[in-house]
C-alpha cells in the first residue's frame, strides 16, 4: 500500500473513532442516597433553560454564545421540527446539551393549547405519536448534544378522566420501552405539571427513568417530600421553573390576578434555585422557564425578553449559574398606582409613577394594557395606551375602548435595553363598546398567510377526502413572494376535498376563538394551480349560527385556477367581521387526475 493511501485509511479509521467517541453517554447514578447524572463519566448538574428561539434558525450562534454567557449548560425543547438538526449541531458547537422534546398531545383544552385528542378512541393518532417518538429517537440518539428524552408536557393535567389517563399511561409505556431497547445512552424523562403524574407513572410507566416536573415559585422546594411520601425511589428535574405563575396566584385586585413585581422575579431565580433546587438529593438540576422573547402577556411575567429588551429573569438565570451580577441594572419602579375607581372609556386619568435606575440612564416610559376575559389569544394580547406627559411633570394615560377590569403595565426602557414593567388593574365602564365575543382587534393590515410565519390560523380544518389531502405551509418552489408558499395536495383522481385555516385549531365552533378584524375592506390572495382549469371556491368564514362560536361573516369566490400566479380579491362592504374564526377556507373537486392548490399572500385589508 502506498504512502497516500495509507495516510487516507487512516483518517477514515480516525473519523469514525471520533464520531463514535463523540456520542455522548448519558447515565445515573446514585451514591449515598444521592442521585447524580453523568456525562462520559462525568457528574453534570443541569443548569438549564428552556428554549424559546427554535425557529430563528439564523441566529441561533448569537443565542449560544448568549447561554454560555449566563452559565446555562443545558437546554430543553418540546418538541422536533425540521430545525432540530441544526439546534443540536449548534448546541454541540458551544457544549450545551439538549433535552429533546417529544410532543404528546393535550386531552382537553388547558394552559398551552386548545387541543382535544381522544385517548380513547383515536387509535390511529395515538400510533402517530408512538411512530414519531420511535423516529425522533433514532434520528437523533446518535447525535453528541442529546443528554434525554423529554417526552410529553403536562398531559395529565390536561386530560379529564381517569380512563383516559390510563391510555395514555399505556401509550407512554410503550413509547418507553420501545425506547429503552434502541437508545441505551441516554435516560427517558417524562413531563407533567406538579405531581399531576406521579401516581399514574408509579402504577404504568415503570419505564421512565427520570420524572420531568414542572414547578414555579416555592413549590419546587417541597417537590423531594412529595416524592418521599410515595415512596418513589427515582430522580427528578424542575423542567419549567421561575416565579410564582398566574395560575397559582391568590391575590387580586378588580378581579384579576396581582402579577409579581420584578424583584420577586428575580429572586425566585436566582435565589430559589439554591434554596430549593439543588440542595435535594434527588434533584439533578432545573430548567428556567423561558429563555425567549415575547410581546405578549406570559412575556413580562416570566421570559428573559420582553419586545427584545432585557428583563431580570435574564440577569437572574446569570446569578444562580454563575454567581455574577447583572452588568447593567434593570430600572425599578418603585410606585406605580391609577385612581381606585371606575372610568369611563375614553377619559384621561393621571397616574402615579416612580422609577429608578441605578445607572441614572435616561429612560423611556410607556403604558399598554391587557384584557383577562375572552378568547386566550385575547387573553395573550398586549395593548399600547395613548399617554401624556413626562417623568418631571407626571403622567395621564387615556382609558382605551374596552368595557370591564383592564390590567394596566407600565414600561421603564434604559439605553442597555433593559425594561423593568410594573402592573396594576382598573375597571372601565363602556356598556355601549361590550361586545360578543371577546376576541383580540388586530392592525390592518392582517395576514392571514404570509410565508408561513407566526400564522395566526391553523390549518387544521380538513374536509371532504381528508385522507387524500396533504398541506405545505412552507412550501419552498414556484412562490408568488417571499421565501414559501401554501400547498394543498389532493392525490385522488375524483370527488371533493376541503381545507380551513381557522383558529383555535382543530375546532369546529365549539371554543371562542379567531380575531375582530373590523375596519377591512377588502380580503385577497394569490393563487394558482398545478394544472389548468382547476376550480376552487375560495373565501373565509365556515362555522355556522348553530355553533356556540360561529364566524360572524362568511364569504367566497369561485374561481378558475390556471398554472400561473393571479391574485382575486373580495369587497366586505357590510360584512360583521367582529369574530373570523376561519380566516381562509378552499373547497375543491378533482376530475380524472390529482392536483395541488397553491396560495400566498392572503390579506384582509
Amino acid at each position: 500500500m502506498n504512502k497516500n493511501k495509507l495516510h487516507y485509511l487512516f483518517l477514515f479509521i480516525f473519523s469514525i473513532c471520533s464520531v463514535s467517541s463523540s456520542n455522548a453517554q448519558t447515565t445515573l447514578q446514585k451514591t449515598n442516597n444521592n442521585w447524580e447524572l453523568l456525562v462520559n463519566g462525568k457528574p453534570f448538574e443541569i443548569k438549564g433553560a428552556t428554549f424559546g428561539y427554535d425557529n430563528d434558525v439564523p441566529n441561533y450562534d448569537t443565542y449560544f454564545k448568549d447561554l454560555n454567557f449566563l452559565g446555562v449548560n443545558s437546554i430543553r425543547t418540546w418538541a422536533t421540527d425540521e430545525n432540530s438538526q441544526q439546534l443540536l449541531d449548534t448546541a454541540h458547537k458551544y457544549n450545551i446539551k439538549v433535552m429533546v422534546g417529544i410532543w404528546m398531545r393535550h386531552g382537553r383544552p388547558g394552559m398551552e393549547d386548545d387541543d382535544s385528542f381522544n385517548y380513547l378512541e383515536d387509535k390511529k393518532g395515538m400510533e402517530a405519536m408512538y411512530t414519531n417518538a420511535i423516529n425522533t429517537v433514532e434520528k437523533y440518539k446518535n447525535h453528541p448534544a442529546v443528554l434525554t428524552w423529554g417526552i410529553g408536557n403536562e398531559v395529565y393535567l390536561n386530560m379529564a378522566t381517569d380512563e383516559e389517563k390510563t391510555a395514555y399511561s399505556k401509550l407512554l409505556e410503550r413509547i418507553c420501552s420501545e425506547i429503552k431497547k434502541r437508545d441505551k445512552n441516554h435516560p427517558i424523562t417524562s413531563v407533567e405539571a406538579w405531581t399531576f403524574g406521579l401516581e399514574w407513572w408509579q402504577k404504568y410507566v415503570p419505564s421512565i427513568d427520570i420524572y420531568g416536573l414542572n414547578s414555579y415559585g416555592a413549590g419546587a422546594g417541597v417537590l423531594a417530600s412529595e416524592l418521599e411520601k410515595r415512596a418513589i425511589d427515582k430522580p427528578y428535574i424542575i423542567t419549567e421553573f421561575g416565579v410564582t405563575g398566574e395560575w397559582d396566584i391568590k391575590a387580586e385586585k378588580n378581579g384579576i390576578k396581582i402579577e409579581p413585581s420584578d424583584q420577586q422575579k428575580y429572586d425566585a431565580i436566582a435565589k430559589g434555585y439554591h434554596d430549593w433546587i439543588v440542595t435535594k438529593p434527588a434533584n439533578l438540576g432545573a430548567y428556567v422557564f423561558h429563555y425567549a422573547n415575547g410581546n405578549d402577556f406570559i412575556a413580562p411575567w416570566l421570559f428573559t425578553h420582553y419586545s427584545k429588551m432585557y428583563r431580570p429573569q435574564y440577569w437572574a438565570i446569570r446569578a444562580a449559574y454563575t454567581g455574577q451580577k447583572p452588568v447593567n441594572n434593570v430600572p425599578v419602579i418603585e410606585t406605580f398606582q391609577l385612581p381606585d375607581t371606575t372610568t369611563k372609556n375614553g377619559s384621561w386619568i393621571p397616574v402615579n409613577l416612580k422609577v429608578s435606575d441605578i445607572e441614572n440612564e435616561k429612560l423611556d416610559i410607556s403604558f399598554h394594557y391587557n384584557q383577562r376575559t375572552g378568547s386566550r389569544k385575547r387573553r395573550d394580547q398586549i395593548n399600547p395606551l395613548n399617554f401624556r406627559g413626562d417623568m418631571a411633570n407626571g403622567f395621564e394615560i387615556e382609558i382605551p375602548n374596552e368595557d370591564g377590569a383592564i390590567k394596566v403595565y407600565v414600561n421603564a426602557k434604559d439605553t442597555y435595553k433593559n425594561v423593568g414593567i410594573a402592573s396594576t388593574s382598573i375597571v372601565v365602564n363602556n356598556k355601549e363598546g361590550a361586545r360578543k365575543y371577546l376576541v383580540p382587534k388586530v392592525s390592518l393590515p392582517f395576514y392571514v398567510y404570509k410565508d408561513g410565519i407566526e400564522n395566526p390560523y391553523a390549518p387544521s380544518a380538513y374536509m371532504g377526502n381528508i385522507e387524500s389531502i396533504s398541506v405545505d405551509m412552507h412550501h419552498k418552489y414556484g412562490v408568488h413572494s417571499g421565501k414559501a408558499s401554501l400547498k394543498i395536495a389532493y392525490n385522488l383522481e375524483h370527488d371533493w376535498y376541503g381545507l380551513g385555516l381557522v383558529d383555535p385549531a382543530n375546532d369546529w365552533g365549539e371554543i371562542l376563538g379567531g380575531y375582530d378584524l373590523t375596519g377591512a375592506t377588502k380580503f385577497s390572495f394569490w393563487a394558482k394551480a398545478s394544472k389548468k382549469n382547476v376550480t376552487a371556491t375560495i373565501g373565509f368564514g365556515l362555522i355556522g349560527k348553530d355553533k356556540p362560536f360561529p364566524d360572524t361573516a362568511k364569504k367566497s369566490i369561485e374561481v378558475k385556477l390556471g398554472t400561473t400566479w393571479k391574485k382575486y380579491s373580495i369587497k366586505l362592504k357590510k360584512l360583521d367581521l367582529s369574530c373570523i374564526r376561519s380566516g381562509l377556507v378552499v373547497f375543491s373537486s378533482s376530475y380524472g387526475s390529482p392536483q395541488d392548490i397553491y396560495l400566498d399572500d392572503v390579506i384582509f385589508e
